[in-house]
Order: structure tokens, then C-alpha cells, then sequence
């Protein structure tokens, strides 16, 4: 793992939540304390980005957008076509850029977008099979599959996977601190409404993957006519609810 920033040290943690070994693993960043948190950890550490991937199967790159060119100029020489496969984590970054970059150089590469949730094992993964085989696909696939749900897509769908899901933790987030702050004014003290709304969206998606129901199909089984339910989701209606998130997440896209 090539950067170990929020994402890349998430993604790391969540190997070893997933019972990797540390020596399985290499850390490279340029952070002595981030390193030393890994260290401590039992994770193979370097600052020498080379050095970290000449003996990796799989390499990932998790650093910022305008970081990836820099980053790939001084692993060139190192990486290994023959039998490496080079995993991008990097909104935006385009697999023809990253090709035309590394020239032969280039191992097998997918693009990859996790989300943070990737540290409890609960991310929403996209990964894009650019120049993998088969196999190759499956053996990154597998190691994702381990830290929560995968899904292989095209480059084209990738930028809206990032704001569905990348983002979409943050905004999701965002309805929490909202709905909490509602509780407080409610007359729950802020750390009893956190906690009451953190499950009562836990208890959501709960009672989706078990019954497979549409969400609206779901509100209506708790919407009773002129209950104090539906006066609620109308009154966030008439506030443009569902209009922003719609908004918000194609601005994200764009």
C-alpha cells in the first residue's frame, strides 16, 4: 500500500481486521508517525515507495488524485508486469492516463474506489478490471470482498459509484449529525439522540437486506393514515428531502 492517508490507512486496517497478517502487508508513506503506528501493528514499513513494491503481488496505489503521477514516475522501474497486478485508488484518475503513463512498465490494473467504512469491514467497493484477466480480477476482488461489499463496474460508472457510495458515507453522515441535532431539541441529551438515530439507521438497512423490500415499500408499512409518520416525511418533502439528496449526489458526480 502506497500512501496510508485516510483511505489508504483504512484499507489497511481493514486487511488486518480481515485476519491479514502484518507481514503480509508493506506500508509506504512518507509519514514516520503514520509508519509507526503500522509498525506497531506488525505491518511491514518503508518511506522508499520502490523498495515496498518490488516483492508485492498486488500493488496499490491510494494517494491524492494530482499525488498518482509522482507517485508512479518513482515505482516504474520497480513494479513487475510479468506477475503484479497494480490496484489505483484515486477519484478521477483515468486507466488510459495511468497505461500511457507506465508504458510496458504497466502490470495488469483495475481502478478501485472503497469507502471508509472499508476499516469495519463495511465498505461499498467499485472496481473497474481495466487490463486484468479473469483471474487476476478475482484474486483483488476477493481480498476487497473481505472488508465488505464488491462490486465490478465499468470506468464509465465510476465517478457516480464515488458520489453514491465514497461520498455517499459522508452524506449519510451528514442525515445522522441532522437527525441527532432533532433529538436534541427534542429533549434527548446529544450523545443518547447520536446513538438513537446511529440505530435506528442500523435497524433500516437491517430490515432492507432481510426483506428485500423496496425502501418505499417499507415506509409504508410504518405510515398509518394521519399517523405522525407520513405528517413527517411530508413535511421533509415540502423541504425538498428527496430533491436535495438527488442534487447533492449528482453535483458530486460532475
Amino acid at each position: 500500500m502506497i500512501g496510508a492517508g485516510a483511505m489508504g490507512g483504512a484499507t489497511v486496517e481493514g486487511l488486518l481486521a480481515a485476519g491479514h497478517k502484518g507481514d503480509e502487508l508493506c506500508v509506504s508513506d512518507p509519514s514516520e508517525s503514520v509508519l509507526a503506528k503500522f509498525a506497531a501493528l506488525g505491518v511491514n514499513t518503508t518511506t522508499d515507495n520502490a523498495a515496498a513494491v518490488r516483492q508485492a503481488d498486488i500493488v496499490m496505489v491510494c494517494v491524492k488524485p494530482w499525488i498518482v503521477w509522482k507517485v508512479l514516475e518513482g515505482i516504474k522501474e520497480a513494479l513487475q508486469p510479468e506477475w503484479q497486478s497494480l490496484v489505483v485508488i484515486a477519484a478521477g484518475v483515468k486507466s488510459d492516463d495511468v497505461r500511457e503513463f507506465l508504458g510496458q512498465q504497466c502490470p495488469p490494473l483495475m481502478l478501485c474506489i472503497p469507502n471508509i467504512a472499508i476499516s469495519q469491514l463495511q465498505s461499498m467497493t467499485f472496481l473497474v478490471p481495466v487490463t486484468t484477466d479473469a483471474t487476476q480480477t478475482e484474486a483483488v476482488k476477493a481480498v476487497f470482498a473481505e472488508m465488505g461489499s464488491v462490486l465490478l463496474t465499468d470506468e464509465a460508472h465510476l465517478a457516480a459509484g464515488t458520489t453514491l457510495a465514497s461520498c455517499g458515507i459522508a452524506y449519510a453522515m451528514r442525515y445522522i449529525r441532522a437527525a441527532a441535532e432533532g433529538g436534541v431539541e427534542l429533549g434527548f441529551k446529544a450523545d443518547d439522540a447520536k446513538q438513537i438515530v446511529m440505530q435506528t439507521v442500523k435497524g433500516a438497512v437491517a430490515v432492507l437486506e432481510a426483506s428485500g423490500l423496496h425502501p418505499e415499500a417499507a415506509i409504508d408499512l410504518v405510515t398509518t393514515p394521519g399517523g405522525v409518520t407520513i405528517k413527517g416525511l411530508n413535511e421533509m418533502e415540502h423541504a425538498g428531502f428527496t430533491s436535495a439528496v438527488i442534487r447533492g449526489l449528482k453535483a458530486g458526480a460532475k
